[in-house]
């Protein structure tokens, strides 16, 4: 019976220590487009229903921890993500330190990367466009924004909101650093089918300054199978819910989603 118990013993040890985690909250597993999510731990930016009540903070980050730090810059076909290290020099394609380009018309940079995983556009390649830009969130970590222009990125769209109570916890950083950088900047909102488009859409104006300036707002509109809503609208039904979501964005900002 003493082999039994011991065993009995570590196995009720392992599952009381295991039930620590449950009902813990997960952070979204959205990634952008076409890039890899990273290897080192992203904060998480889960907000309490209480928080989410609470008066606003102007600048105020929404994460709990620190931002991954750069160890070095990746090269310029492969200028937005994770750093990595360098597999060559990329001191001399741009200046560390570029002066902050005035507002109104600026220059337009020719693209000097490349799409990690990229589409087969045909004869209509984006590739042979002029104006390039890319779309980044939490999972890009820190980035360098004044490289990242200089190699071609003239415009960001950058995650801000997710669902009714979630902001990406990079959202106000990266929003700053694109402007201080040069780039044209629009804020995106991943849609989430289990909060009513009004209450989204009041989650997104809370959080998104109104900027004259700034590019049309977007909203990620697609199925997730990892969320933690299993929700499945109709084409109808998700028509309808976008009609009320970009209505009310219009009216707040000035422009159509």
């Amino acid at each position: 019976m003493r082999p039994f118990s011991a065993v009995s013993a570590i196995i009720i040890t392992c599952l009381v220590l295991s039930s620590c985690g449950f009902g813990g909250s997960r952070p979204s597993r959205e990634t952008t487009s076409s890039v890899a999510r990273p290897a080192s731990p992203v904060p998480s930016a889960a907000i309490s229903a209480a928080a989410a009540q609470a008066a606003p903070q102007p600048e105020a980050l929404a994460w709990a921890g620190t931002v991954p730090q750069p160890q070095a810059f990746m090269p310029a076909e492969r200028a937005v993500g994770m750093p990595v290290p360098a597999e060559r020099p990329i001191a001399m394609l741009a200046p560390e330190n570029p002066a902050r380009e005035p507002r109104g018309r600026s220059r337009v940079y020719s693209h000097s990367f490349r799409d990690a995983h990229p589409i087969n556009f045909g004869a209509r390649s984006p590739r042979k466009l002029a104006v390039h830009g890319v779309d980044v969130s939490r999972w890009q970590g820190d980035i360098n924004w004044a490289k990242l222009r200089t190699q071609g990125a003239n415009f960001a769209y950058i995650k801000a909101t997710d669902g009714g109570d979630h902001l990406d916890p990079m959202f106000k950083k990266n929003w700053r650093r694109a402007d201080e950088a040069g780039l044209k900047r629009g804020a995106y909102h991943f849609f989430y089918w289990c909060r009513t488009a009004g209450e989204q859409a009041d989650w997104f104006i809370r959080n998104v300054p109104r900027d004259p300036s700034a590019l049309p707002p977007v909203i990620d509109v697609e199925w997730n199978g990892e969320s933690s809503c299993k929700r499945r609208p109709s084409p109808e039904r998700v028509r309808e819910k976008m009609q009320v979501f970009m209505d009310k964005l219009e009216r707040h900002y000035g422009q159509r989603p």
